[in-house]
């Protein structure tokens, strides 16, 4: 049951093969909602993210970083409401660009999407920050920087903000040391969406639409060793015996001493005489 690869999965795969700094976050995200919304219009999508820029555009000049976080926060937040997700964290809705735009609500990361893409689109430089358990965006300016929290109405966080923040998810374990506050890329971007999808596509065990989300990490992440270990599970969910023994004995090439090596020896075994017995 191995896929085509379609005209976006082609597309997708032509985007994030580009240098970090040339990919376009906005329309490779609007191709992972393709996955779910074959017949989705990217440039609608698209002109959306144009027109707040232009408005951004219009009302800030060239100012430091905090002028331009106060516009772009009241221009999302306060008149487009847009908003962090809480009572349905886990809605894959929350996931796909498109339905951010539509609905006005999303998780951390598509909502700071949004607003990178909004801010680069008017000239201003501003990068994912992959915070442990959160997801942040930096504006870059040469005299000032800023964090801010998309997810909580674009308020300005302190390296202080974050340290209370790991604190609350680590219970006091995690110290924040400089590299977690570091620029995140865009390619590792779109796989950390992709894999917060598939996690919630597998908890609710829907295994052809995990299936699909895995096809893309590969594309964003060729040397995820993991990502081969899961869509074996998924394949071995399917049914497709002779690809789930494939890609774990893949996976078992690239990790030949995790701890789980004997256990997976045995189930490749297993799907091998499966599949035998299917043909």
């Amino acid at each position: 049951m191995e896929q085509p690869e379609t005209g976006s999965r082609a597309l997708f795969a032509q985007l994030v093969s580009r240098p970090d700094e040339e990919i376009d976050l906005a329309a490779a995200a609007l191709l992972i909602a393709r996955e779910e919304y074959p017949e989705l219009e990217i440039e609608r999508y698209v002109e959306r993210l144009d027109a707040l820029a232009g408005t951004l555009g219009r009302r800030v000049s060239e100012s430091a970083t905090p002028r331009m976080a106060a516009g772009l926060s009241q221009l999302l937040f306060t008149e487009e409401g847009f908003r962090g997700n809480s009572n349905d964290y886990y809605d894959p809705k929350n996931s796909f660009l498109n339905d951010v735009l539509d609905r006005r609500t999303g998780i951390p990361i598509s909502l700071c999407a949004v607003y990178i893409e909004v801010a680069r689109r008017a000239g201003f430089a501003a990068f994912g920050v992959g915070l442990p358990g959160h997801f942040l965006v930096r504006l870059e300016d040469p005299e000032a920087g800023a964090l801010v929290d998309p997810f909580h109405g674009g308020a300005i966080v302190s390296e202080a903000d974050c340290q209370e923040r790991l604190d609350r998810i680590y219970e006091g374990r995690v110290k924040l040391e400089a590299s977690m506050l570091e620029p995140c890329g865009r390619r590792a971007m779109l796989a950390r969406m992709l894999r917060n999808l598939k996690a919630i596509y597998m908890k609710n065990e829907e295994h052809e639409r995990a299936l699909r989300i895995v096809e893309l990490v590969l594309l964003a992440d060729e040397q995820a060793a993991e990502e081969l270990r899961d869509r074996g599970q998924l394949y071995a969910a399917l049914e497709c015996y002779g690809y789930a023994a494939r890609d774990l004995s893949k996976y078992l090439e690239r990790r030949p001493a995790v701890a789980e090596a004997p256990e997976i020896r045995r189930k490749i075994e297993e799907l091998e005489l499966r599949a035998r017995r299917l043909h």
